[in-house]
C-alpha cells in the first residue's frame, strides 16, 4: 500500500497547486452569470442548466466564499486520477504506468481548464469520474455485493449531474453507464440492466422535476438560439421577409441575416448579428420553432450544407481561446495569483502554438473513432472502448446543434482520448490470466473473480 499512498500524495499535491494556481477560479462572462444566479443577484433562469448554480449556492452558503466550485473541481478531477492510477497500479504492477496516469492531469490541453469554472469542466470530471469507479469495480472479487451497488450508485449520480449540467452530454454517458454496468457485473442479466437503467433516470428525473418546481427558473429558449443560425445562414434575406411570422419578428430576421453577411459571422448568431433585448428569444420561441420546422424541410440541402460547414469549422478551424483569469465584474472578484497565471499562460498557448494538434477537434475525433474500432485486446480493451464510443458520439452529437467553434466542446473527448491511449498502452500484450490477477503491494497476485469484464467488449 506504500505506493498507493505515494500516489495519493502526488494527487494532493497536483490538486493543490492547481487549486491555487486557479484561485479563486476563472471565470468567463457565464460563469459570472451563473454565479449571480448562485449569490441571488440575478433571478435563476435556464439559459445555462441551473443545477450548476444551485450546486454553487450551496457551496457558497456552506463556504462562505465562491472560491470553493474551482476548489471542487480541482479536488474531484484529482480524485479520479488518483483512483484510476491506483486500479493501474493493482493490475499493471507498473509504477510508471500509473504516474502517467496521474500526469494526465498536467497536460496542457487538460490543465488549461482545470479551475475554469463552466459546465463544459463540470460534464468532463463527472464522467471522468464514473470511469474510475468502473476501473475501481474491476478490481472488486466475486463477493462485496453491497460494494458493487454503493459503486453504481455514486456512478449514477455523477452520470445525472453530466446530463443536467449539459444536456447533449446524454450521446457520452450512455457509453459510459455501459461501461460501469459491465464492469461492477462482468455479464449482468436482465434484471441488472433494468434496475440500473431505472437508477439513471430517477436520477435525472427526479431533481429536474425538483428544480423545476421549487425555484421555478425563468424560461429563456436557449434552444431557439440554433434555430436562429439556421433561419438566417439558409434562408435568404428577401425569404425571411416573408416568412409566415409576425411583421416585427420578419424584420428583425431580415435585419439579422443582412448584418451577419456583413460581418461574415457563421454561427453564435444571437450574440454577433441578432438585436436583443431584454426577453432574450423566449417570447419569439413559438415563432422561430414553427417557422424553422417548415422552412428546414423544405431547404434540406441549404440546411444540410450548411451544418457540414459548421460542423467542419469546428473540426479543422475550431480556437482555443485560453480563459485568463477573471472577466471584468461587479462583485470585485479577481485572480489571487497574476503571475502564476501568466506561468499557466504561457504554458497553455505554447502548447497551442508548438504541438496544435493537442487542440484541433478532428484529432480527438480521430483518436475516438480509432479507440473504438481498434480498442486492443489487452486487460483494459472495454474501458478503452468505451471512453471512445464515448467521445465520437459526444462530438458527433454537435452536427446539427453546433453554436461555435469552440475548444471547450472537446474537453471531455481529449480527456477521454488521452486516457483511453494510455490505458491501451499499458495493457498491451498483458492479457488477463485465467483465474484474474492483481497486485498487492507490487507484488503479482491471483485472484479469483468473475470472468474478466474488461476485456469484453462493449457490445458483449
Amino acid at each position: 500500500m506504500g505506493w498507493i499512498w505515494g500516489l495519493a500524495a502526488i494527487a494532493g499535491a497536483c490538486c493543490l497547486a492547481t487549486t491555487v494556481v486557479f484561485s479563486p477560479g476563472y471565470m468567463s462572462a457565464d460563469s459570472i452569470s451563473q454565479l449571480k444566479q448562485a449569490t441571488g443577484d440575478e433571478p435563476l433562469n435556464d439559459w445555462h442548466p441551473p443545477v450548476m448554480s444551485l450546486v454553487w449556492r450551496a457551496l457558497i452558503a456552506v463556504t462562505g466564499t465562491p472560491a470553493t466550485m474551482a476548489v471542487l473541481q480541482s479536488a474531484l478531477l484529482w480524485a479520479a486520477l488518483w483512483a484510476i492510477a491506483w486500479c493501474v497500479w493493482d493490475l499493471t504492477a507498473s509504477r510508471a504506468g500509473s504516474l502517467a496516469v496521474l500526469g494526465l492531469g498536467l497536460t496542457p490541453h487538460v490543465l488549461t481548464f482545470v479551475g475554469v469554472v463552466w459546465k463544459d469542466v463540470h460534464m468532463a470530471f463527472a464522467l471522468l469520474a464514473t470511469s474510475a469507479l468502473a476501473l475501481a469495480g474491476r478490481r472488486l472479487g466475486t463477493g462485496r455485493s453491497t460494494l458493487r451497488w454503493v459503486l453504481l450508485g455514486l456512478g449514477v449520480l455523477f452520470l445525472a449531474y453530466a446530463i443536467l449540467v449539459r444536456k447533449n452530454a446524454i450521446f457520452a454517458a450512455v457509453p459510459v453507464f455501459v461501461m460501469l454496468v459491465l464492469a461492477l457485473w462482468g455479464r449482468p442479466g436482465r434484471r441488472i440492466w433494468l434496475i440500473s437503467a431505472a437508477a439513471l433516470a430517477v436520477g435525472l428525473l427526479v431533481p429536474g422535476v425538483a428544480i423545476s418546481s421549487i425555484e421555478r427558473p425563468a424560461r429563456t429558449s436557449q434552444g431557439s438560439q440554433i434555430m436562429l443560425d439556421d433561419l438566417l445562414h439558409v434562408l435568404s434575406p428577401d425569404e425571411l421577409r416573408s416568412a409566415a411570422v409576425s411583421p416585427e419578428l420578419r424584420d428583425r430576421l431580415a435585419t439579422a441575416a443582412k448584418e451577419c453577411h456583413r460581418i461574415k459571422s457563421l454561427s453564435n448568431s444571437y450574440f454577433t448579428c441578432w438585436e436583443r433585448d431584454t426577453n432574450g428569444l423566449s417570447a419569439d420561441s413559438d415563432q422561430l420553432t414553427s417557422l424553422w420546422t417548415s422552412e428546414m424541410t423544405t431547404h434540406l440541402p441549404g440546411y444540410l450544407q450548411y451544418r457540414l460547414r459548421l460542423f467542419s469549422e469546428l473540426l479543422f478551424q475550431g480556437s482555443h481561446e485560453y480563459q485568463s483569469g477573471i472577466i471584468a465584474n461587479t462583485a470585485g472578484l479577481r485572480t489571487s495569483h497574476p503571475r502564476l497565471e501568466a506561468t499557466l499562460g504561457t504554458y497553455v498557448k505554447g502548447a497551442v502554438q508548438d504541438l496544435p494538434f493537442l487542440f484541433a477537434g478532428w484529432f480527438w475525433l480521430a483518436v475516438a473513432l480509432v479507440l473504438s474500432i481498434r480498442p486492443g485486446r489487452g486487460r483494459f480493451s472495454m474501458p478503452v472502448r468505451a471512453l471512445g464510443v464515448s467521445s465520437a458520439l459526444y462530438v458527433l452529437g454537435y452536427l446539427p446543434i453546433m453554436p461555435a467553434t469552440d475548444f471547450r466542446y472537446f474537453y471531455w473527448p481529449a480527456i477521454a482520448g488521452t486516457l483511453g491511449l494510455l490505458l491501451s498502452w499499458l495493457g498491451r500484450g498483458a492479457p488477463r490470466p485465467p483465474g484474474g490477477s492483481g497486485v498487492t503491494n507490487g507484488r503479482l497476485v491471483t485472484r479469483h473473480r468473475p470472468k474478466d469484464a474488461m476485456n469484453r467488449p462493449l457490445t458483449g
